[in-house]
């Protein structure tokens, strides 16, 4: 088993201790999730989601958690986003179960209070969807692992907005950046900020050798009509 206290191969900071701008963060986090398997490609042998769609990628960023160089990227990156855009105070909260930890170890970089989102409310005792303290009137950053089509994430947002605070972002480590989660972002009228995505990763697999021109091809035509690359390779129809 890998030492999960290992680094990846390539440094977070170059030799005189600089941290990466935007473009090479997210870079250098792409070939994380590749090199850890938090993000798996296969093109000729494809995945089968849990909605039954066929595709060539799969995405499992809890696989993070056991890396600490990685983790303390995605949280410094995090920060570097709400620093800049000036999104801060903001309760960081986290959507059930893959972005609590993430959103812990932001609060407690950018010293804010932290919540969660349950991806449904509890049966029992208060019924709460929202653990921790959050009020009427606060601003709520919310924390996701990954963005598909955006649903999970939208979903935390309105339970969020019901109970009468503003959220203006959404931060994810990771994006397919498919069409149907732009426009349910736009609808929604919420920003998202990611670290790394599809374009990213796909383009730093093909440097490293990872991906044939074919596969490269393969992986671009998926994502330009999931649902009919899918269909294609006998995957369900989407609802």
């Amino acid at each position: 088993m890998t030492d999960p206290s290992h680094s990846p191969p390539d440094s977070f900071a170059d030799a005189s201790g600089v941290e990466p701008d935007d473009s090479a963060r997210s870079r250098t986090i792409a070939r994380s999730l590749l090199d850890i398997g938090a993000v798996k490609l296969r093109p000729s042998d494809p995945f089968t989601w849990s909605s039954g769609l066929r595709a060539p990628i799969y995405c499992d960023n809890r696989l993070t958690l056991s890396y600490p160089r990685i983790r303390r990227v995605i949280r410094d990156g995090f920060a570097a986003h709400l620093s800049e855009e000036s999104l801060l105070p903001a309760t960081i909260a986290g959507t059930a179960t893959a972005g609590i930890p993430h959103a812990a170890w932001l609060a407690d970089a950018v010293d804010e209070p932290m919540a969660y989102v349950r991806d449904s409310a509890k049966g029992h005792g208060t019924g709460a969807r929202i653990e921790g303290v959050v009020e009427r009137g606060d601003t709520v950053v919310l924390v996701e692992d990954l963005i598909s089509t955006g649903g999970s994430a939208l979903d935390a947002v309105s339970a969020l907005r019901d109970a009468g605070v503003t959220v203006p972002t959404v931060l994810a480590i990771f994006s397919y950046q498919l069409d149907t989660a732009a426009a349910a972002f736009r609808e929604a009228e919420v920003e998202r900020f990611v670290l790394t995505d599809f374009p990213t990763l796909i383009a730093v697999a093909h440097d490293q050798d990872r991906l044939s021109d074919d596969d490269l091809r393969t992986l671009k035509a998926w994502r330009t009509d999931p649902a009919a690359w899918s269909d294609e390779h006998g995957g369900a129809q989407p609802d």
